[in-house]
């Protein structure tokens, strides 16, 4: 109430359960008849369900990718009318460290993030000929209501151990940040006229990325020839069965 007092008509708070397609489209058709225009769109909306791969039930699995993947998917489908025939405006997708490594404990919402940022990378080379830009947000921990709305799966003792590796990892190494820095990051990256298809936030999560890629180089390095020998071309006849 004290935002609406403050911004009036400048903001429009309206409720959206982001799993609906209809909702969605509704909403977003609203929030254009009442600002007359769309220039940046954030998908923020996430869940995340904690467990070992093993252990996870098929009704959490669903809901997490409906929530984080389709339901980023579906605000992608509604606002791209809009950007397109403006020829202008900014997607913002929320992905995660998830996106870039995965591990255990945070296997499916990591799936849903690999997924999203698969789909951004497509839709930011179809939006461009828009001229609308995308923008994949990978931040590590910030402390918001993700760590206290996260449900877990029901433990299997067989993981017990690693479990308790993974507590004793995280209380030691877990460092999460003020979302307020998240917030100025953004505002520098909306305000870009080029900005990035990828953007890394927080040191650790850079450093962890980098460390990364440099391990799947190595590893792509070490089995070249391998990769090269597995093909060979096959002429467009006989690759039709003609």
């Amino acid at each position: 109430a004290k935002l609406e007092e403050t911004y009036q008509e400048s903001l429009l708070p309206l409720n959206l359960d982001v799993t609906d397609r209809e909702a969605v489209f509704s909403t977003v058709e609203t929030a254009v008849k009442h600002f007359g225009r769309l220039d940046i769109v954030v998908n923020n909306a996430g869940i995340m369900t904690m467990g070992m791969i093993e252990e996870l039930n098929e009704s959490d699995a669903r809901k997490l990718m409906d929530t984080n993947f389709f339901g980023a998917l579906w605000v992608c489908q509604a606002v791209m009318p809009y950007l397109r025939s403006q020829r202008s405006g900014h997607i913002i997708q929320i992905t995660s460290i998830g996106a870039i490594i995965s591990g255990p404990m945070s296997g499916i919402y990591s799936a849903s993030k690999f997924a999203l940022e698969g789909m951004s990378e497509a839709l930011a080379k179809e939006a461009e000929h828009f001229g609308v830009k995308l923008t994949m947000v990978e931040p590590g921990g910030y402390w918001t209501d993700l760590y206290t709305s996260m449900s877990y799966s029901n433990p299997l003792d067989s993981y017990g151990t690693l479990r308790d590796e993974l507590a004793k990892q995280y209380s030691e190494d877990s460092v999460d940040s003020d979302p307020s820095l998240a917030a100025e990051a953004l505002m520098k990256l909306v305000a870009s006229n080029n900005p990035p298809l990828r953007l890394i936030l927080g040191s650790m999560v850079y450093d962890l990325a980098m460390d990364t890629l440099k391990a799947r180089m190595a590893t792509w390095e070490e089995w070249e020839a391998v990769s090269r020998a597995s093909e060979k071309a096959i002429p467009a006849p006989e690759r039709y069965g003609v």
